[in-house]
């Protein structure tokens, strides 16, 4: 008997399927509906995160906003239920930007004289309408 992965049974179920899509979208209702109550500049910078029962979760991206966040959340709770959406409390947690390097500076390449004269000579011996001679042509003049 074959052994199925936990995600496999779970994606199986039609039921768990169907609430995990209705969750979502409610998600995308509150966030809409956050957007439309907060200020532009903080309404870029808070995202709704989950919602556990009467809870609604929200990151942001700074301590700095996190603390008017919290300020705003007796007004909040009040305009979710003009709203119709009754809630219990807003929590509100720092989410840490996933961290990238910066990408590394290109290689600096250099062509050599003797290829680009090569270069050049193998465009001269082509048709002048070629787009092959016309490409050599100017990769010659832009490496010189």
């Amino acid at each position: 008997m074959a052994k199925t992965n936990p995600i496999d049974t779970y994606l199986g179920s039609g039921d768990s399927l169907a609430r995990l899509q209705a969750h979502a979208a409610r998600l995308l209702r509150l966030q809409r509906q956050l957007a439309d109550l907060l200020p532009d500049y903080m309404a870029a910078a808070c995202k709704v995160a989950n919602l556990k029962g009467e809870d609604l979760v929200i990151h942001v991206e700074s301590a700095g906003l996190a603390v008017k966040l919290r300020q705003a959340v007796p007004s909040l709770l009040a305009d979710f239920a003009r709203s119709g959406v009754i809630l219990r409390d807003i929590k509100v947690k720092v989410s840490v930007p996933e961290y990238r390097p910066p990408a590394p500076p290109p290689p600096d390449r250099h062509v050599s004289e003797s290829t680009r004269s090569g270069l050049g000579d193998l465009a001269a011996t082509l048709p002048a309408d070629s787009p092959l001679a016309k490409a050599l042509r100017r990769f010659v003049k832009s490496a010189g």
